[in-house]
């Protein structure tokens, strides 16, 4: 059809009144250079108001990370000189009843697996109250963070909403549920997930200027002089020093000037455990892009346009579909699309025909589009801010690594921002991290200690 700027081969055949509402998504959904452009430099100036590792660490650290979906705990081992380790870890899956309980629940339920880890994985340890095993916590969320050891969360983001958190410290906090346990461990350093991510990455790769999380969540950190932060004019910390921004850009945009918000978007926040915050994050990170596509498929049922006189009471449970599902169906190349169709039927119990398939795929890459060239615009902020023409940026999270076709999207929108010659290389390159932001912590942690508090590791045991 005339007028399709994205996939026009898919809406072909279509009826007239399918093709006629998908045109409406996609003037919803596509988000051209020029806009990219406004929203990038807007938010740059946000930026611009909210305001290293040698190579020599070595050791063993136990780390925590606690992210929007899963408790990962490593042990991880750094090799002095080599700037390379090792690690060994576990994710334990985080109940949904636990991101709306207590602190006593959560942080004993965080204690309960660093105790089982242990076990399971450190029979070799000689950990006790006089030599217990220093440990990194990684938190993702907004901490007001003064000491390498403490951290006052703020405010809960995600779907988290525990009581008994917000306005404390929650170092004490963790540390009061492991003693409880007698777990033997002694936690030297709290470690955003994304300050943790820019350590790592800068640990393998010196061109790395950006950190950053695509996952449940998004955030990004970099890297700035203290004299160039006007909330540090009077913290006594020399103006040469450099220290890591965490942005918590999640939270751009919250009074909607830029951003363009559909009835989807408002609908997420409305529904969302805390409406009128975290805008930006919402429309990029994996917790709401499956629920974006879910809302967006129902509402063309009830427009009589897709699915009829099936049932659809799979589709009217809230979170019914992950950013993984769209991950899947878009890796379906074929022209019959055949395992689309088998995974709509396993996920959703429905029927599509040919003519259904191409609309879903349509509406799924739309979605998923956006949602990359939105993140582009948050990278693409903090090189403007600091005048960054050429990096590399080290990227962790399930999203970035599992949804293949989102790199290239992102990268594409980093083009358009940037106006790169198609036939030049990448001059901000998009890397990934995966799991970088335990070995950030465990970095950090190394730093904060005496070498004797250390325990020796050899890497090839990390292996086995």
């Amino acid at each position: 059809m005339q007028g399709f700027r994205y996939r026009p081969e898919l809406v072909e055949g279509l009826p007239e009144e399918l093709t006629k509402e998908l045109k409406k998504y996609e003037d919803w959904f596509c988000l051209d250079a020029p806009k990219l452009r406004m929203i990038s430099d807007h938010f740059a100036q946000e930026l611009e108001q909210g305001l290293t590792v040698e190579g020599q660490e070595k050791g063993r650290i136990l780390t925590v990370d606690l992210g929007g979906t899963n408790i990962r705990v490593c042990d991880v081992c750094l090799s002095a000189g080599k700037r390379d380790f090792e690690q060994r870890q576990r994710k334990y899956k985080l109940p949904e009843e636990v991101k709306t309980s207590t602190k006593e629940a959560l942080w004993g339920f965080i204690a309960d697996r660093i105790k089982s880890f242990l076990d399971e994985n450190r029979t070799d340890t000689s950990a006790s109250a006089s030599n217990p095993l220093p440990m990194a916590f990684t938190f993702s969320f907004p901490v007001e963070q003064k000491s390498i050891r403490s951290g006052i969360l703020q405010r809960w983001t995600k779907n988290f909403n525990v009581s008994g958190v917000v306005g404390h410290d929650v170092v004490p906090q963790l540390e009061e549920a492991l003693a409880e346990r007698n777990v033997q461990v002694k936690l030297v350093a709290l470690v955003n997930d994304t300050a943790g991510t820019l350590i790592a990455s800068r640990y393998r790769d010196p061109q790395v200027k950006i950190g950053s999380i695509f996952s449940t969540g998004c955030n990004a950190a970099y890297m700035e002089e203290c004299r160039l932060i006007p909330k540090l004019r009077d913290s006594g910390l020399p103006e040469d020093a450099t220290v890591i921004i965490n942005t918590e850009y999640g939270s751009f945009d919250n009074e909607g000037k830029v951003l363009p918000l559909t009835p989807f978007d408002r609908q997420i926040d409305d529904e969302s455990a805390h409406p009128g915050r975290q805008i930006y994050e919402k429309m990029v990170a994996g917790l709401y892009i499956g629920e974006m596509l879910r809302l967006v498929l129902l509402k063309m049922h009830e427009g009589g346009l897709l699915f009829k006189g099936q049932d659809v009471s799979r589709l009217q449970t809230a979170n019914a579909l992950e950013t993984s599902f769209l991950s899947t169906v878009e890796m379906d190349m074929s022209e019959s699309l055949t395992d689309m169709k088998e995974e709509f039927k396993e996920s959703l119990n429905l029927e599509l025909s040919l003519e259904e398939l191409k609309a879903c795929r349509l509406l799924i890459g739309l979605i998923a589009m956006r949602a990359a060239r939105l993140y582009a615009c948050g990278i693409a902020a903090i090189c403007k801010k600091k005048g960054i023409r050429q990096c590399h940026v080290g990227v962790d999270g399930s999203v970035f690594s599992k949804y293949s076709m989102l790199k290239g999207r992102a990268t594409q929108g980093l083009r358009d921002i940037f106006g790169w010659d198609e036939n030049r290389l990448d001059m901000i390159a998009l890397n990934s991290a995966e799991d970088g932001s335990g070995v950030g912590a465990a970095l950090v942690a190394s730093l904060t200690l005496d070498p004797s508090e250390l325990e020796d590791c050899n890497m090839e045991d990390m292996e086995n």
